[in-house]
C-alpha cells in the first residue's frame, strides 16, 4: 500500500478516534459472517489491532496473523495485549508473505477502499485462503458519506472548505465491493449494510473525538481562523440536536461483504 502516511501515520490519534466505531462494527461483522471455531485467520490492514483483539476475544481461532503496510501502527498493536496472541507484521496487501491455501478466514477491516490496487489485493487475498474459506471485509460509506469523519466533512464544504477526497471512496459501495468479489472469482457473495449509533456524553466529548490529528480533516479544522472554527461547530452542531442530559449520538455505516474461496 503507498503512502499510507496520509491517513495513519498517528497510532494514539487513530485510536481515540476510531477505536470505538471501529469495535462497534466489527463486533457486528464478526457476528454476521457466523467464522468457525479453531480456525487460522489472516486481518489485512490490522492498524492498531482493534480488530485483531475482536477476533482473539469472540472468535476461538486457532491462529491468529496480522498485517499492515505501516511501521507505527504495527509497533502499536505489538504493544497491546493482543500482542501476546496475534502475530504483527509489517505486509503490503498486494503481495502477502504468505504461501497459497494458508488461512481458513483472510479478512480486511475498513482498508479495502484505501488499497491502491484493489483487484490484485483481492486477488492475493484469495490465494491465502483455503479452498472452501472466507474471504471477507467491511469499509465505511465513503460514497454516502456515512463514515464516523463524515460529519465534519460536510460541515466543513458548509462553510466553503475543501477537504481531500477519501481514496477509493467509490469503491466503498455495495454494488462497487460486490463487482470487485466477482471479478476476484469468490463465490457465495453475499453483502450487508451496517449501522452503528455511537453515544458521546456531550456535544463537547463528540468534538474532542472528532478533532484528532491525523488525516487531512483535521488539518484543515487546525488552519481554520477563530470565526470560521465558530461557523464549523455551529453548521455540526445544528446537526446533532442534544437531549435532555446533553448527550448526543451520531449515526455511521460500513458497507459488509463475504464470499467463499471455490473448492
Amino acid at each position: 500500500m503507498t503512502e499510507p502516511s496520509v491517513f495513519f501515520d498517528d497510532a494514539a490519534a487513530y485510536e481515540a478516534f476510531m477505536g470505538r466505531w471501529s469495535r462497534s462494527a466489527g463486533t457486528l461483522f464478526l457476528d454476521w459472517i457466523a467464522p468457525p471455531k479453531r480456525a487460522r485467520w489472516l486481518d489485512i490492514g490490522c492498524g492498531t489491532g482493534v480488530f485483531t483483539e475482536l477476533i482473539v476475544d469472540t472468535a476461538a481461532p486457532a491462529a491468529v496473523f496480522a498485517v499492515d503496510p505501516t511501521a507505527v501502527q504495527i509497533e502499536h498493536a505489538r504493544r497491546q495485549p493482543v500482542g501476546q496472541h496475534a502475530d504483527f507484521q509489517m505486509g503490503d496487501s498486494q503481495a502477502l508473505p504468505f504461501p497459497d491455501n494458508t488461512f481458513d478466514v483472510v479478512v480486511s477491516a475498513l482498508v479495502i477502499n484505501f488499497i491502491p490496487d484493489r483487484p490484485k489485493a483481492l486477488a492475493e487475498m484469495r490465494r491465502v485462503g483455503r479452498a472452501g474459506g472466507t474471504v471477507a471485509g467491511y469499509v465505511w460509506d465513503f460514497a454516502g458519506e456515512r463514515s464516523p469523519g463524515s460529519l465534519l466533512r460536510i460541515g466543513l464544504h458548509e462553510i466553503g472548505i475543501a477537504v481531500a477526497d477519501i481514496p477509493g471512496a467509490a469503491d466503498s459501495g455495495l454494488d462497487a465491493l460486490q463487482s470487485l468479489f466477482e471479478r476476484a472469482g469468490l463465490e457465495q457473495i453475499a453483502n450487508k449494510a451496517i449501522d452503528v449509533t455511537m453515544p458521546f456524553a456531550s456535544f463537547d466529548d463528540l468534538w474532542r473525538a472528532q478533532m484528532q490529528s491525523f488525516g487531512p480533516r483535521g488539518k484543515a479544522v487546525a488552519a481554520l481562523s477563530d470565526a470560521d472554527r465558530a461557523r464549523l461547530i455551529d453548521k455540526v452542531r445544528a446537526r446533532l440536536p442534544a437531549g435532555p442530559d446533553g448527550s448526543v449520538a451520531y449515526s455511521a455505516r460500513a458497507h459488509a461483504i463475504k464470499a467463499r474461496v471455490p473448492q
